[in-house]
């Protein structure tokens, strides 16, 4: 498989990990667009929130995986808030074709953002 992401949770590049488990892992992005912006994805290659098969056991596996973010947020140092977002598709600026979810802060977001 041609996927940076699962590359990274195979270990075959490296990245700035900030949590990991055996289901998920949470790394630093190479491009921030805050202070604080981490990836996190599960280790499953899941290619967007579109494909998520709930019969497949992934409505389970986003379930924890969001129940982590907090978790990760308050190590972080994200103690005033945070922005989680999701881009699905062409048209959501996907650019990585696996299901990540952006955790971004470390200063008053804005709205819209820009």
């Amino acid at each position: 498989m041609d996927c940076i992401f699962c590359k990274i949770v195979n270990g075959d590049i490296p990245a700035d990990i900030v949590y990991e488990d055996e289901e998920i892992i949470a790394f630093r992005d190479l491009a921030p667009q805050a202070p604080v912006h981490v990836l996190i994805i599960p280790k499953e290659h899941i290619s967007s929130l579109d494909d998520v098969d709930a019969s497949a056991g992934h409505a389970e596996l986003l379930g924890r995986l969001t129940a982590k973010v907090s978790g990760i947020a308050a190590k972080l140092g994200l103690n005033t808030g945070y922005r989680l977002v999701n881009n699905c598709g062409e048209d959501g600026l996907q650019t990585v074709q696996h299901l990540h979810f952006h955790l971004l802060g470390g200063r008053q977001m804005e709205w819209p953002p820009g």
